[in-house]
């Protein structure tokens, strides 16, 4: 496994609900000595993204098209549904953020795959949520023109899920539109990570010129989180082609090696290519973590906060959807390699993301139809 040394299994831990698996590199960390799993939602269509504000209510998204929100009182409001979302393949309505100054500018993100003005791209957009908090209005496209897939397969590796950084600012992975030429084109907004501001303006510390000043980060295949620790690292989790989904720390303007074109060049998308050429590009930058061979597809991830997770506080969380499980990273000091991986949840659906809520229990959307919403709650 290349950015990490191999894990293996050394155990398993009694939880609720089921078994604890553990594997470790260092035996150093100690799990919750149990996790609760409970349904605080169900009867959602295909829930992708989930987004607490200051006040506590969750809002969350589903890729048929529609953003939503459960109130503190549990009532559950359809927000909007876009009549632009367009649902293909992967694409729909995908990732939300809120606005760190949402107590004053009641204003939200979301992210999905759109045909507004006739053209099909992958876009940013900007709301505001009425005083009612029952409808969206003041929409503002922020980024447009995301690739996506021109060979039939509309929608396929759309990326687009955003978060706010510690710098205030909107990170966004996306995805290569399955588009050979993408990942490495410094004009293409995709298979990227980008960082903007909240009008989608490029900021300065992105990557130089020739690059668009949109982007942090390229040479990415289909992003499908961004996560924070608590030391303020930024890290992307990634899916794979058949083998290595990876986990990278975002440098600006550093290339993370995935270039599908078919060796000698021309138009293509070579899957045998390895996610991180280091052959083609021997400075690209190695990943944190990788799946290996076959591949589980984590999804939306986090950094638990909190001494109720116990060892796993300062951990990343991570939602996997096909192999329908919770995994935990726990990184050194230095935050560049995996010490201790665990699998506290098992066959529970495919989870899309893992967010922790302002109560400190970890929130996980079960992508299905009917879909869920579990929270998991520790005890120390």
């Amino acid at each position: 496994m290349r950015g990490t040394r191999r894990a293996r299994a050394f155990g398993i831990v009694g939880a609720a609900l089921g078994l604890l698996a553990v594997t470790t590199l260092t035996s150093c960390r100690t799990a919750p000595s149990s996790i609760k799993v409970t349904t605080v939602l169900s009867g959602i269509g295909r829930p992708w993204d989930i987004a607490f504000s200051p006040g506590r209510s969750m809002f969350f998204t589903e890729r048929a098209g529609k953003i939503r929100i459960r109130t503190t009182s549990g009532e559950v409001r359809t927000l909007a549904q876009p009549s632009d979302v367009v649902i293909a393949h992967e694409g729909g309505m995908l990732g939300i953020a809120i606005d760190p100054g949402f107590s004053q500018n009641r204003r939200i993100y979301t992210c999905f795959l759109s045909n507004a003005g006739g053209a099909t791209d992958v876009r940013l957009v900007r709301w505001r949520v009425n005083n009612a908090t029952t409808a969206l209005g003041s929409r503002t496209d922020i980024v447009t023109g995301l690739p996506v897939n021109q060979d039939g397969s509309l929608g396929r590796h759309s990326g687009c899920r955003p978060r706010f950084g510690p710098d205030g600012l909107i990170w966004m992975g996306t995805g290569d539109a399955a588009t050979g030429s993408v990942p490495q084109d410094p004009s293409s907004l995709g298979g990227k990570v980008l960082r903007v501001n909240t009008d989608g303006q490029g900021v300065a510390g992105n990557a130089k010129p020739p690059f668009d000043p949109r982007i942090y980060s390229y040479g990415h295949r289909n992003v499908q989180g961004i996560a924070f620790s608590p030391g303020g690292k930024a890290y992307s989790i990634e899916h794979g082609t058949d083998r290595d989904d990876e986990v990278n720390r975002l440098v600006a303007g550093a290339n993370y090696g995935w270039d599908p074109r078919p060796p000698g060049g021309g138009a293509g998308y070579d899957e045998s290519q390895p996610m991180t050429n280091l052959s083609k590009y021997p400075n690209a930058r190695t990943p944190v973590w990788t799946s290996g061979n076959p591949t589980i597809a984590p999804s939306g991830g986090t950094f638990l906060k909190g001494d109720q997770w116990a060892g796993w506080n300062r951990a990343l969380a991570m939602a996997v959807l096909k192999d329908k499980q919770l995994r935990i990273l726990g990184f050194d000091q230095s935050g560049a390699s995996v010490e201790q991986q665990w699998i506290p949840i098992k066959n529970r659906g495919r989870l899309r993301v893992a967010v922790q809520g302002p109560d400190g229990n970890l929130y996980l959307a079960v992508d299905d139809e009917p879909g869920t919403i579990l929270k998991v709650t520790p005890t120390p």
